[in-house]
């Protein structure tokens, strides 16, 4: 009896082995997804196998943290993982993401800076002269409509009111950015995308909403503010006037907007360029231009969303970048002649 006990005891602990095995085999061997795809996934300095675990566990690159540490003790490849950042595909097994990560080959990768207030063509330009894409592939990247068609996988609550007539001009936050060098531009237009949703806060919506603004309608006044005027302070004060003209019915005359129309960058455009016939003319038309004229700054949609009340309608920007405030059209026209002439 007692042999027959130990051997039934003996088949279920081999038969629990050997479940175990397949299951840990299956852990390592078969991807977590079946979907195509590639990110960046970056190894800090100093952190041990453990907090590279849970990383991938967080990311959906493995099922579990635990197997993917009693894997890599197993293979005793812990003290092989190498700082850096590597390139994982979604459809990776356990032991490819392993194989990758302790492998020291390393994706190629470029910091870009993305300046405020810089265009869609500008950024196109720059990316275009880092041998990343081309302006062309950018420009129309950036231009699309319809955000499913360039991020299927994505849905942003910043564009959520954007004029489906309109593309992403305003929404490509200025920032650093880290690319792997073969970036397509709507990899590119994402990381911008997903930076501008974590920056557009929770309270900044409740600001608009507080302002009866639309986050579109903030997002152009701000690439307005970017454009004409440089500390906070000011930005907030020209802010309160634009608000106040548009409350009044008075256009906004916002020497950027013509700039944007004529793709000149003059202090003070000619009074032909005021003229022109264009939606964007805010000399000729009452209220906002359609859209934003850049991709503005933090600190500028900040000052569209928080605008300081003054008895001010009109301002001027010198030459040397400061800003001069004026409370009647005389006073404007004086300053402009001590300023600008």
């Amino acid at each position: 009896m007692i042999k027959k006990a130990l051997l039934i005891i003996f088949l279920l602990i081999l038969s629990a082995a050997a479940l175990g095995f397949l299951y840990l085999w299956n852990q390592v061997n078969i991807p977590v997804s079946k979907d195509k795809g590639e990110l960046l996934f970056m190894i800090p300095s100093g952190v041990g196998v453990k907090e590279i675990a849970a990383q991938l566990e967080q990311g959906g690159y493995i099922r579990s943290q635990f197997w993917f540490e009693a894997y890599v003790y197993l293979k005793r490849s812990g003290s092989k993982f190498i700082a850096g950042n590597y390139l994982l595909e979604r459809d990776m097994s356990m032991r490819d993401v392993v194989r990758v990560l302790t492998s020291n080959t390393q994706a190629p990768e470029e910091w870009i800076k993305i300046t405020e207030g810089w265009t869609a063509k500008e950024i196109a330009v720059y990316l275009e002269s880092l041998g990343i894409v081309n302006q062309s592939e950018f420009l129309s990247a950036s231009a699309q409509t319809d955000i499913s068609t360039l991020i299927p996988e994505k849905q942003y609550a910043v564009l959520a009111d954007k004029p489906s007539s309109m593309g992403l001009e305003g929404y490509l936050f200025p920032d650093s950015y880290r690319v792997f060098k073969d970036a397509t531009a709507a990899d590119i237009i994402e990381r911008m995308l997903d930076n501008m949703e974590v920056k557009f806060t929770a309270e900044m919506y409740n600001a608009a909403r507080t302002g009866d603004m639309s986050v579109f309608q903030i997002i152009t006044l701000a690439s307005i503010l970017e454009k004409e005027v440089r500390s906070y302070e000011d930005r907030q004060i020209a802010a309160g006037i634009f608000y106040s003209r548009m409350n009044q019915g008075i256009p906004l005359q916002s020497d950027a907007t013509v700039n944007y129309i004529t793709g000149k960058n003059t202090i003070q455009p000619s009074r032909d360029d005021t003229e022109v016939d264009n939606p964007y003319n805010t000399y000729q038309n009452r209220g906002l231009p359609p859209g934003p004229i850049c991709n503005p700054s933090l600190d500028a949609i900040q000052a569209a969303l928080n605008p300081e009340k003054t008895d001010y309608l009109y301002f001027l920007t010198k030459p040397d970048g400061t800003t001069v405030f004026s409370k009647t059209y005389d006073e404007h026209l004086l300053n402009k002649q001590k300023y600008l002439q």
